[in-house]
């Protein structure tokens, strides 16, 4: 396909008896929720692997609910080769919401913001070494310093944590994380939550700073299901429906937002970034109304 399609992917699985498939969340989230899904046979299919951003165990949940469809995890970057980790696939569901243990010749970390590492079930960042870690930059020999330890080690910008029996998770980039009074919120981690609303087709969520408590607060950004009406009602059930979910810090303080469509890369990555300018030009907006 020139660009992906829910219709034709659904086609093709159907019509070739596609086997395995490698797939980013947002392809998992429309097979657990499009209607169009229900008119193929995906049966064939004995496997998909999801990469490129977090998998939430609540989209894993609803697409095998729905169609009985296996969806494992792997990890990776360019600057890894690129794949690093991979779940197999006895533990797809055993180990739900990792992206699996470590492949051979490597060794990883987690390491606290003071460059200390942490033992397992403690959240850091991700440091990966071994003979397939890029050698660097090519003419940025500053963003190579950044990126690079002396000894060898690359730091990923992905947070997460290992389990005791050496399986891996990753929460989200540490430039993505939302800082709420000295707590750290992961946004894929809300989202997960909020994409098993069945009012929520799909959602993005980001921080934005809220002036009255000299924080950032996190923001859902949603597409609403088909016939339902994005207002104030609508906006309150799902802040109240994830209050009752989440800890305190990790509350939608930000409100909720209603949109057409959620900005994505063509990997299927969200662009929070567009999201940002957006939120800001709300704030700019609204400023202006109350001079």
């Amino acid at each position: 396909m020139p660009k992906f399609d829910i219709e034709n992917w659904c086609k093709i699985v159907q019509d070739h008896k596609i086997t395995f498939s490698y797939v980013v969340p947002p392809v998992v989230l429309l097979l657990s929720k499009h209607p169009v899904v229900e008119k193929y046979d995906l049966s064939s299919l004995r496997m998909l692997n999801s990469g490129a951003a977090p998998l939430t165990k609540e989209i894993v949940d609803a697409v095998h609910s729905r169609l009985k469809l296996k969806v494992k995890q792997g990890y990776g970057l360019s600057e890894t080769s690129p794949t690093t980790h991979t779940q197999p696939w006895e533990l797809w569901y055993s180990t739900i919401g990792a992206v699996g243990t470590l492949l051979p010749n490597q060794t990883a970390k987690y390491m606290s913001p003071e460059e200390k590492e942490v033992p397992a079930g403690e959240v850091g960042e991700l440091w990966i070494t071994g003979p397939n870690i890029f050698r660097g930059y090519l003419n940025n020999p500053e963003g190579t310093k950044n990126a690079l330890t002396e000894d060898g080690y690359f730091k990923t910008g992905d947070v997460g944590y290992q389990d005791k029996d050496g399986n891996f998770y990753i929460t989200d980039r540490v430039k993505e994380l939302i800082k709420y009074k000295g707590f750290q919120v992961p946004p894929a981690e809300l989202e997960g939550l909020l994409s098993s609303h069945p009012k929520i087709n799909d959602c993005a969520v980001i921080g934005i700073y809220n002036k009255d408590q000299a924080t950032e607060v996190p923001r859902a950004y949603v597409v609403p299901s088909s016939g339902v009406e994005g207002g104030k009602g609508t906006e309150k059930e799902i802040v109240d429906w994830m209050a009752a979910k989440v800890a305190s810090h990790k509350r939608l303080r930000g409100g909720v937002r209603f949109v057409d469509e959620i900005p994505k890369s063509v990997s299927g990555k969200i662009l929070r970034r567009v999201l940002k300018i957006k939120a800001q030009e709300e704030e700019d907006a609204g400023q202006k109304a109350r001079l």
